[in-house]
């Protein structure tokens, strides 16, 4: 694949977004400005990487000529040849990373996200493991550098959570955190279990972009919304006023409810935002289904009921079914080393979108 036309679109299109950049009202429309940001900085990588790869092609070239004209096995052949190796090694790695950038980038990929942890088959033993993968992206949005704020929680009698709800907001979201949407199985000895049985639980995860409201249109009619006392733990001020949100959404029957905020408008206001992601991951996932229809591939298609990944602990080994990786370091990444699992995942995902462009 001749890759040169591609170098030069990159080039080009980087000294359009950076003349954008500097007009004076390139911020007038901010959402507009920031996805300007982001195209500016993805090209400006691209860039850098096309004239590295026209660097190694020509190199290789030098070398190849050096290597035609000495004698085989002299010095200067044997150190051309060396050369003409590593070459080409970093020559077919910034061949890829080319071919990747020729991929358009996913709307949603930069988008802050949502993350909603539900207890499933397994009582109390899946509600301590909602809390244990809460814990491990809590770690791993640390590392991230990401911010991480519990919108809403109902909590079980052991510690666990029945189901709790996150914003994390930072940068290259829900690029990562798509690929945990799913079923989570964990393998171990419940700490209630008297008689050392390896037990079968699960918990289901759903990751969704934060929406804009471009991006879903609510109208005010089709809203019930109510206001109640908060519930659970929180201490002496959590349950004196009416702080605690519930909203329906009428035409989808979605529920959300918010009460992690004294500030019933505070509430509302998380309340909504989950709302409106919610609605758009619905909207994603009907798209999704349609286009998987269309091309009669179901794989990748999202389904909440496809299993995602095995926690197993007596063996410390997690696999994840959807790219069959398996590792033995369970306990690294429960305290929030995901990206071993996560870049095969991105890996497979960007093939699979090199293949469809018949690269």
């Amino acid at each position: 694949m001749d890759l040169h036309p591609f170098v030069a679109h990159f080039r080009q299109r980087f000294a359009e977004v950076e003349a954008r950049l500097s007009a004076p009202d390139a911020f007038a429309n901010p959402q507009k400005g920031q996805e300007l940001t982001r195209e500016h900085a993805r090209l400006k990588d691209l860039v850098e990487t096309g004239a590295a790869f026209l660097k190694a092609e020509t190199e290789l070239a030098e070398n190849r000529a050096l290597l035609a004209t000495e004698l085989p096995g002299s010095e200067m052949a044997t150190l051309a040849a060396e050369e003409i190796q590593r070459l080409e090694s970093v020559h077919a790695r910034l061949a890829q990373r080319l071919k990747e950038g020729i991929v358009p980038p996913s709307p949603t990929d930069s988008r802050n996200s949502i993350l909603e942890i539900r207890a499933a088959a397994g009582g109390a033993e899946s509600a301590l493991f909602a809390a244990d993968l809460l814990r491990m992206y809590q770690r791993y949005a640390e590392a991230k550098g990401w911010k991480f704020e519990v919108m809403d929680a109902s909590p079980s009698d052991l510690g666990g959570y029945k189901d709790i709800v996150v914003g994390v907001s930072g940068l290259e979201i829900y690029k990562r955190l798509k690929f945990e949407s799913g079923v989570h199985r964990v393998q171990r000895v419940p700490a209630t279990e008297a008689q050392g049985r390896i037990h079968t639980s699960t918990v289901t995860v759903a990751v969704m972009p934060e929406a804009q409201e471009i991006d879903v249109v609510i109208k005010p009619e089709d809203l019930e919304i109510n206001v109640c006392r908060a519930g659970g733990h929180g201490g002496q001020g959590v349950n004196t006023t009416d702080s605690a949100v519930r909203i329906l959404h009428r035409p989808t029957g979605t529920e959300v409810r918010c009460q992690d905020e004294r500030s019933q408008l505070k509430n509302k206001a998380k309340a909504m935002i989950v709302l409106r992601s919610r609605l758009l991951d619905r909207k994603l996932a009907e798209e999704a289904e349609k286009v998987a229809k269309e091309r009669k591939d179901q794989v990748g298609s999202g389904e909440r009921s496809e299993k995602s990944r095995t926690y197993n602990f007596p063996q410390n080994r997690i696999t994840d079914h959807r790219v069959n990786v398996t590792l033995y370091n369970l306990s690294a990444v429960i305290d929030g080393d995901l990206d071993p699992l996560l870049e095969p995942l991105m890996a497979d995902e960007m093939q699979r979108k090199l293949a469809e462009l018949k690269l």
